[in-house]
């Protein structure tokens, strides 16, 4: 079995609502975000699934978010508290409908360096 992992970036603000602490208030966060993919074998060249391919299909995703209130900017988050593990789950959706070469296993949100949040099924 071959694991794969890709990270990708994105700025964004949010407030978590039905929260009391610093974190209900509108900030921001510089988010890193890794995908775990699983594929049982490689292709003729080796690859499970090239690197650029999905480098390019967790940037469509980011850009969505990327320099956005998440609250406001987008439609999930206006239903669905913008919390790490919420933002985990809607790229997770969204990813697993765009890789057809192998499964997507995992998506890990990073707030910060000391703080991440994973969303697997």
């Amino acid at each position: 079995m071959y694991e794969l992992m890709v990270k990708g970036t994105f700025s964004a603000a949010h407030s978590l609502r039905n929260y009391s602490g610093k974190c209900e208030h509108l900030h921001g966060h510089n988010y890193i975000v890794e995908i775990y993919i699983e594929s049982a074998k490689v292709n003729k060249n080796g690859l499970a699934v090239d690197f650029v391919v999905l480098k390019s299909k967790l940037k469509k995703i980011l850009n969505i978010l990327d320099h956005k209130y998440l609250n406001k900017d987008c439609k999930y988050f206006r239903k669905n508290n913008p919390s790490a593990e919420n933002i985990a789950k809607y790229i997770f959706d969204l990813l697993k409908k765009k890789i057809k070469e192998a499964e997507l296993k995992k998506i890990c949100v990073y707030e910060s360096e000391n703080a991440k949040a994973c969303y697997f099924e």
